[in-house]
C-alpha cells in the first residue's frame, strides 16, 4: 500500500528506488495496480478439486478490512463512518488528494469509485478501553450511571476540555497520560464533579475525529451523514454526543459485519463488470442504517469554537510530550 503513487495507480519509482538495489525486478514481482472491483480470473483447479468449488467460480482484487467495512456501509461523499472500538476509527470518502502532503492519518483508493475518489483513515489508539477504564473508576463500573451523569451536564461542559491516553496515541502522537483543561485554558489535577469528567471524556474523543477528519478535508455540511459501528455504537447516550460534536445525524447499522457485507458487495459490482454502472446503482445505498439521533439546534454555535480551543490545547499537550520524552 505505502509503493502505491496514488494519483498515478502505479508503483512510486521513488519509493521502490529507496528499498530496493539497482536493477531489482521487484516492480514485475508486485504486478500491475488494478481496481479493487477487477475480476482477476476463475478460481484455481485446486481449490475446485480439494474442496469443490464451481470452477467458474470467480476471484475478485482484495482489499483490507477497513475498506472492505466502507463498502459494506455503502458510504457516500457526504458520509463519516465512525467506528467505536478498541481503537476508534474514522473512514470517509475524498474527492481529492490534500494539495500539500499529508503529516498524518491514511489515504488509500476508494473501494468503491477507485478510479476517482479515495478513502480517508484515521486510527484513534485510546477508544473503548479508556473509556472503560473511566467508567469503572468513576461510574462503579456502571453504564447506566455513567449515562446519567453524562446526561446531567450541558453541551459543551461549561468549557472544560478532556484528553485521555491510557496508551501512546496515533492521532494526535503523544504519551500516555490524562490533561484536564478548565474554559481559561488552565491545567487541572482534576475536574470539579464526576460528570464533568465523563462528559469532557467523551466530548474531548469525538472532538479529536473531527478535528483530524476536516485536517484530511472532510467538510461537514447540513447533508453530512456520520454511520456508526462498532461495540460502543450500542450506547446511544454516547453517539448524541457524537453528534453534537459533528452537528450531523448519526445513523447505525442493523448488521455487525460490515466488512464481509462489503465484500459481497464488491463481486456484485465486479460481476456487472462492463455495465459502466456505479457501485451506489447495483447495490443501492445506506442498507441496513436506521436513524439514531439528530444534533442539537445549538450544535454548531457550542462546538465550532471548542474545535478551535482543542487544536489549541492539544498542541500545548504534543509541546510537553516532545520535552518530556
Amino acid at each position: 500500500m505505502n509503493l502505491l503513487d496514488l494519483r498515478e495507480k502505479f508503483w512510486s519509482v521513488e519509493c521502490i528506488d529507496g528499498i530496493t538495489e539497482p536493477g531489482s525486478d521487484l516492480i514485475t514481482k508486485l504486478g500491475q495496480p488494478v481496481p479493487t472491483e477487477t475480476i482477476q480470473g476463475n478460481i484455481s483447479p485446486y481449490f475446485v478439486e480439494r474442496f469443490g468449488f464451481n470452477p467458474e467460480c470467480k476471484i475478485l482484487s482484495f482489499t483490507g478490512d477497513n475498506p472492505s467495512s466502507f463498502a459494506g456501509m455503502c458510504l457516500g461523499s457526504d458520509d463519516i463512518a465512525v467506528s467505536l472500538g478498541t481503537s476508534d476509527t474514522v473512514f470517509l470518502s475524498l474527492k481529492k488528494l490534500p494539495e500539500e502532503g499529508f503529516p498524518e492519518g491514511h489515504i488509500l483508493t476508494n473501494p468503491i469509485a477507485s478510479s476517482e475518489e479515495y478513502m480517508g483513515l484515521l486510527c484513534f489508539k485510546n477508544g473503548s478501553f479508556t473509556r472503560e477504564r473511566i467508567k469503572k473508576a468513576i461510574a462503579e463500573d456502571s453504564w447506566t450511571l455513567f449515562n446519567e451523569l453524562l446526561d446531567s451536564t450541558p453541551r459543551g461542559n461549561f468549557g472544560n476540555i478532556g484528553f485521555y491516553y491510557d496508551l501512546q496515541e496515533i492521532l494526535p502522537k503523544v504519551n500516555a497520560g490524562d490533561h484536564r483543561f478548565n474554559r481559561e485554558g488552565l491545567k487541572l489535577l482534576r475536574f470539579s464533579g464526576l460528570e464533568i469528567e465523563i462528559r469532557a471524556l467523551i466530548e474531548g474523543q469525538f472532538l479529536a475525529k473531527r478535528v483530524y477528519a476536516e485536517k484530511i478535508g472532510c467538510q461537514i455540511s447540513k447533508d453530512t451523514r456520520v454511520l456508526a459501528t462498532g461495540g460502543g455504537s450500542i450506547n446511544h447516550k454516547i453517539l448524541q454526543v457524537l453528534s453534537d460534536v459533528f452537528n450531523a445525524s448519526v445513523y447505525i447499522q442493523d448488521t455487525m459485519n460490515a466488512a464481509d457485507l462489503g465484500a459481497c458487495y464488491r463481486l456484485k459490482h465486479a460481476l456487472q463488470e462492463g455495465s459502466m454502472l456505479k457501485f451506489s446503482e447495483i447495490v443501492g445505498s445506506k442498507h441496513g442504517f436506521s436513524l439514531c439521533c439528530v444534533p442539537s439546534p445549538d450544535s454548531s454555535e457550542i462546538y465550532d469554537p471548542m474545535v478551535q480551543r482543542y487544536i489549541e490545547l492539544e498542541q500545548s499537550i504534543q509541546l510537553l510530550s516532545k520535552t518530556s520524552t
